[in-house]
């Protein structure tokens, strides 16, 4: 990313995040009384999440990347002990573990809004590669090569050109253009027993990802992608795609 994307990238970030904040705090108080009304338990949920690449690491003779982690604020839509018993795994579609409330803010992403405070104080930009928990991170490094790659020189983001393009898990509509090579991308090995893994689905998310990362070597295809995806993201909210 050159200085100059950063720096306006920054400027974009302060000024979406406060206007989002600003119109959208009405919206707040509604969304705490329903998810405490639907599931006893705290209105929001917090989670360790690894950001940016910032530098490395080395055990044993092994170099692996080092990540800022941060806490990730989102409206709390699973049961308050979703992960009790299994520890840390990641969200699935039609996942029986979210609350009928839970539902309607992933469908229609309002479950993100508090992640507008992450980008206010600088820990998440508005577009940028979901960020992963850090626990998942190791294993998802080392089943999908180049995968820490997609965090390098660049924040995570509350939407993206992954979370426009594709399904909830990662998977491509039907419809689209990059469904007609989702055989390539997904299951290498052609392995029976690894069909429909988390990783197929991250292969795709990593797709785009990387994709993001190279336009902001441009200040072009920097602003343009990330006003395209500004501008889809409302589009997938209210049709409670990509989720």
């Amino acid at each position: 990313m050159t200085p100059a994307v950063r720096v306006a990238k920054r400027l974009l970030d302060v000024a979406l995040s406060a206007a989002g904040l600003a119109v959208t705090a009405p919206l707040f108080p509604l969304i705490g009384a329903a998810i405490r009304i639907d599931s006893p338990g705290p209105i929001f949920y917090r989670q360790r999440r690894a950001g940016m690449i910032t530098g490395v690491d080395s055990d044993g003779g092994t170099v692996r990347p080092r990540f800022a982690e941060f806490t990730m604020w989102k409206f709390r839509t699973m049961r308050p002990d979703a992960e009790k018993g299994t520890g840390a795994v990641l969200a699935q579609e039609g996942d029986p573990r979210v609350t009928r409330v839970g539902r309607v803010l992933r469908k229609t992403r309002l479950d993100e809004l508090p992640q507008l405070f992450n980008v206010l104080i600088g820990e998440m930009s508005v577009v940028g590669p979901r960020p992963e928990r850090p626990e998942l991170l190791a294993n998802l490094a080392l089943a999908i090569p180049f995968f820490e790659e997609r965090m390098r020189n660049v924040k995570p983001g509350i939407t993206g050109l992954a979370q426009v393009s594709l399904g909830y898990t990662g998977r491509a509509p039907p419809e689209s253009a990059v469904a007609a090579f989702e055989g390539t991308l997904t299951n290498p090995f052609d392995l029976d027993e690894t069909k429909g893994s988390e990783a197929d689905d991250m292969r795709m998310k990593l797709l785009f990802d990387l994709a993001y990362v190279a336009s902001l070597e441009r200040w072009g295809t920097f602003l343009r992608t990330d006003l395209e995806v500004i501008v889809r993201t409302p589009l997938v909210m209210l049709k409670g795609l990509g989720r």
